[in-house]
């Protein structure tokens, strides 16, 4: 791969190991209002928007959902995040590679900024980054391509000329969408359903950040 101008990385299972956690909340939360998921129905049918588009899918499956539950999912999962969310393993160094090498790195993600307020800010994370994007703040989430293009912008680099780091179809979809080349992180393995989501819409996969600056032409 041509060395990018721009790194643009999604943040919640690439930055963050928080998908695990939320996913487990997000399960026993959706049971208890009477719609059970197993985790891989839950990849499959609901993940890759926002806790909006959760409620919307899962009142649509029937799920009693009260009005204010998109509210209160936050306001829990916000709490869970600040005791504690770590960092996936191997992205320190993949960030002071890009330091070493002079390029510039965003973030772009459909989570909430007050979201990554608390997890990236947990590691005094955020000034490492050129901006720090949500594309729900923007009213243009992935799979929209808004927010990738606007932290193309915040780098200073030509959407072609950017890599997009992701680990879900709908992030992939969007860096598609901007014109960016994209890497999927496929740290569970490659026959998860979002591993294989974005395998069929033609993007690479890899499986450590360990292999990430390698593949980027550090």
């Amino acid at each position: 791969m041509t060395r990018p101008a721009a790194v643009l990385f999604d943040c919640d299972g690439v930055i963050v190991d928080s998908e695990g956690p939320t996913f487990a909340l997000l399960i026993d939360d959706l049971a208890s209002h009477g719609l059970p998921l197993t985790l891989q129905q839950l990849e499959t049918d609901f993940i890759g928007g926002t806790i909006e588009t959760v409620a919307v899918r899962a009142r649509a499956a029937r799920a009693r959902l009260p009005e204010t539950w998109v509210q209160d999912f936050y306001a829990r999962m916000y709490a869970m995040l600040e005791k504690g969310t770590p960092l996936v393993p191997g992205i320190l160094p993949v960030f002071d590679r890009l330091d070493r090498a002079g390029i510039p790195f965003a973030v772009g993600s459909n989570g909430s900024l007050q979201k990554m307020q608390i997890s990236l800010g947990q590691h005094g994370l955020i000034p490492r980054f050129r901006a720090v994007l949500s594309g729900q703040a923007l009213g243009k989430p992935k799979p929209e391509p808004d927010v990738y293009l606007a932290a193309a912008k915040a780098c200073g680099a030509d959407p072609a000329d950017c890599v997009v780091i992701e680990d879900s179809a709908t992030g992939a979809s969007a860096a598609l969408a901007a014109g960016m080349r994209c890497l999927g992180y496929a740290g569970h393995g490659p026959d998860t359903p979002p591993a294989r989501h974005m395998a069929a819409l033609g993007v690479p996969l890899f499986r450590t950040m360990d292999d990430l600056p390698g593949l980027l032409g550090l």
